[in-house]
């Protein structure tokens, strides 16, 4: 009898926690994601003697899933709630770019990489990244996994059949992505995409990010997401697109998928227009880009964006300083989308590796040299865990997160408006929900401070209640807001309309 009520006890927990963990597809739905995005080969690795590269035979540690497990608990207790694994497979070994080969080299639609082994145990790797995901939803953190676009030059020799040619019979490399091939979009892809969502769905994945998702079809697309969600309603498909890209794929595939197709089809959400946000030199570019943004959202009432201002594909912001760092931190905060973290980006990591481009002691690879792109993540080599290159941001970092978790309602549900700010280079929007305003101005002048007012009819004197982010204090007077920004300073308030109401 003690045993069988000791078991339903522990049912009883698990279901509790089952249900604590909200389901993916709506917390992007509420905007309500705030994501982490780790590669499990460097996340928790130990380098030793500091050179950035884990060289075990001098005693350093990879990075597994076994070891970023034990630090899923930090990012829990900093308030994230969504984990992004940059891709697991196995990764091609020739014509390889870096001396670990690159995560988006697919060589297996349904083997884990077993780099990401620990080799002091028994546990397959598949084991090992179960208990990680199954440690990550103990903590209610949802798991998102990176499906690679095209396979490595390793699997186009071994299944040429998979991989479109040209007119001269050899594989077609996309864009300057020299270490990949481009699959075909027919039915044995289909099925190969199936074996990686099989594998997904029995390690508890809880959704899938599709990457360059719009060199495939919608009709591609659409059976995958059937598929999956005949096994998992729940299972959410974020789809790296963006109304402002052009196909990689120029000449060597015929349609390239819109956002609206890849949304029809039954993607739940997108990168949004922000990959670029650094080139935006007026307010008048920004209005035109949530303008874009907003349409979209309206005609797929259900579909979201995540805040794609600084994703393993750019630059480190805070090599354009600390100001900009701050912007894309409060962008991420304040807009209404899905906030996104790269780690590293927390303590101002700039990726700018010692080991750049010089020739490796060893390597996995037919690479003899440790291959990166200068100022980003670095997703080629057996690498360091991120720097903390200024580890005085992380307070700036934990307030801007605070501060959405507190403003979800508002940021998510509130009405969002463009708002004028007599400045060209000045952008603004405000958030009204019930009894506060959220007002958000942003200087894209990276050399000049420039000044904006702005004018809300909530704005008395002192009912200005909240400074979340600023350098200096604005002024508030006549129902304006006088605000002075240095350059690329982003000033965030928040007005008690309660208060003003009461008068």
């Amino acid at each position: 009898m003690r045993k069988e009520l000791v078991l339903l006890l522990t049912l009883s927990l698990f279901q509790l926690n089952v249900t604590a963990r909200e389901n993916l597809r709506q917390v992007f739905k509420n905007n309500s994601a705030i994501i982490y995005t780790i590669n499990i080969r460097n996340f928790a690795s130990i380098d030793k003697d500091g050179n950035g590269i884990i060289e075990e035979n001098k005693g350093d540690t990879r990075g597994t899933f076994l070891n970023a497990k034990n630090k899923l608990k930090t990012l829990k207790n900093e308030g994230i709630n969504t984990i992004y694994l940059l891709p697991v497979t196995k990764t091609g070994k020739l014509k390889a770019l870096g001396t670990a080969g690159s995560l988006y080299a697919m060589d297996s639609f349904d083997e884990i990489n077993e780099q990401l082994d620990d080799k002091t145990n028994s546990l397959s790797v598949f084991e090992e990244a179960k208990e990680f995901v199954d440690e990550a939803h103990r903590l209610n953190l949802n798991v998102i996994a990176d499906l690679p676009a095209c396979g490595s030059y390793d699997m186009s020799l071994k299944n040429p059949d998979w991989f479109l040619s040209d007119n001269n019979n050899k594989n077609i490399i996309p864009a300057d992505w020299s270490d990949v091939r481009l699959f075909k979009d027919n039915e044995a892809l289909i099925e190969n995409y199936k074996k990686f969502v099989d594998m997904a769905l029995n390690l508890g994945i809880d959704g899938i990010r599709a990457d360059v998702a719009g060199i495939k079809t919608p009709e591609f697309w659409k059976n995958i997401i059937t598929y999956t969600r005949s096994k998992n309603k729940n299972f959410l498909f974020l789809a790296e697109a963006s109304p402002d890209w052009t196909n990689p794929a120029e000449g060597a595939i015929e349609h390239y998928s819109s956002v609206d197709e890849l949304l029809n089809s039954g993607f739940d959400a997108y990168y949004g227009s922000f990959s670029d946000f650094k080139s935006l030199s007026t307010k008048t570019q920004f209005d035109e880009k949530i303008k874009k943004n907003l349409k979209i959202l309206k005609n797929h009432k259900n579909s979201s964006i995540i805040g794609a201002l600084a994703t393993h594909d750019q630059q480190a912001p805070v090599l354009r300083g600390i100001n900009y760092w701050n912007m894309v931190l409060w962008l991420n905060a304040t807009l209404p989308l899905n906030s996104y973290f790269l780690d590293g980006f927390s303590t101002g990591d700039d990726y700018n590796f010692g080991y750049e481009n010089k020739k490796a002691a060893y390597t996995l690879t037919d690479d003899e040299y440790y291959f990166v792109h200068s100022g980003m993540f670095d997703i080629f080599n057996l690498s360091a865990s991120s720097k903390e290159k200024y580890p005085q941001l992380k307070a700036s970092y934990l307030k801007a997160i605070d501060f959405k978790i507190k403003n979800r309602d508002l940021i998510s549900n509130g009405t969002f408006k463009l708002i004028k700010t007599g400045n060209e280079k000045v952008f603004g929007y405000s958030i009204t929900n019930k009894d506060r305003e959220l007002i958000v101005l942003g200087n894209l002048d990276e050399n000049n401070n420039q000044n904006a007012n702005v004018k809300s009819k909530y704005m008395k004197r002192d009912y200005l209640f909240y400074v979340a982010n600023a350098i200096n204090s604005p002024l508030y007077e006549n129902a304006q807001i006088k605000a002075n920004l240095e350059p690329l300073e982003l000033q965030v308030y928040l007005i008690n309309l309660a208060k003003y109401r009461a008068q």
